[in-house]
């Protein structure tokens, strides 16, 4: 497990690992629709791509606190997304046969998770930054107040 946690330190390799669970998450929508199990709606793979973009926001978002570099880890992360989106989307419209547009809000969707994504990633770097200002500040001495 911990080998698998260190190798997905790298963002590109963290969005090829939710492009391979979108895939086998969709190929089991598939598998159970097609066994009778459950009747999956039409645009579940467009569902799908999205909550697992939502989720690379969050892990790539945390991994962002132990990167040596800040700014190269956000050209990667960055550019990971974009990729990730972009076959996440690729592979919701080849599994729906439908495109964005007619899939209802999932084009909302997809920008509100991006905004999401960079608020995510500009909140970890300051959170960052306070916990290292923090380290650096000498606390010896704490502030006395005043009772009233």
């Amino acid at each position: 497990m911990e080998r698998l946690i260190r190798q997905l330190e790298n963002p590109f390799k963290q969005a090829l690992f939710i492009l391979l669970s979108i895939f086998l998450v969709n190929l089991g929508a598939l598998a159970i629709e097609g066994m009778g199990l459950v009747v999956v709606p039409r645009r579940f793979p467009w569902l799908n791509a999205a909550s697992f973009m939502l989720f690379f926001a969050v892990l790539n978002s945390l991994y962002s606190l132990s990167a040596a570099s800040i700014p190269r880890y956000w050209g990667n992360s960055i550019y990971g997304f974009m990729l990730l989106g972009a076959v996440a989307g690729l592979q919701a419209w080849i599994f729906s046969g439908l495109p964005i547009s007619k899939a209802g809000s999932y084009r909302w969707i997809y920008v509100v998770v991006t905004i999401g994504y960079l608020v995510f990633l500009s909140l970890m770097t300051t959170l960052r930054k306070f916990v290292a200002f923090a380290e650096r500040e000498e606390w010896s001495r704490p502030r006395v107040r005043n009772k009233r």
